[in-house]
């Protein structure tokens, strides 16, 4: 399976809030950078945090994908719950990279619409 054909398949599972799928696309050493904001490192500290911030399955409209080599970017928009019940929308580019066939960082600018 090709790099691109994981991604797709792994935004595929979180849409469907199907956590625990997603994460087997992860490697365990996996580490996402929201630049400006935050890094977690590890599974096990992305699967909290998708737990707490996906609440309900995210939203995605997904314009273009690029792969090269061991590398995928990804960019559209996203939406995601809020503490208020209320959606709110993103504009999203992620850079992933990918190690053994498991993805295993990311490098994510998210700016709000």
């Amino acid at each position: 399976m090709n790099n691109k054909i994981i991604l797709e398949n792994a935004n595929k599972a979180i849409s469907e809030g199907e956590h625990e799928i997603f994460l087997s696309y992860l490697s365990d050493e996996a580490t996402w950078n929201f630049l400006g904001d935050r890094i977690i490192s590890g599974k096990d500290q992305i699967s909290l945090y998708i737990n707490e911030k996906y609440t309900r399955p995210p939203r995605f409209d997904v314009e273009k994908m690029i792969a090269e080599g061991n590398h995928v970017t990804a960019f559209g928009r996203i939406s995601l719950l809020n503490e208020l019940d209320e959606w709110t929308e993103y504009h999203y580019c992620d850079i992933w990279s990918f190690r053994d066939g498991k993805m295993d960082e990311l490098k994510a600018f998210v700016i709000p619409i």
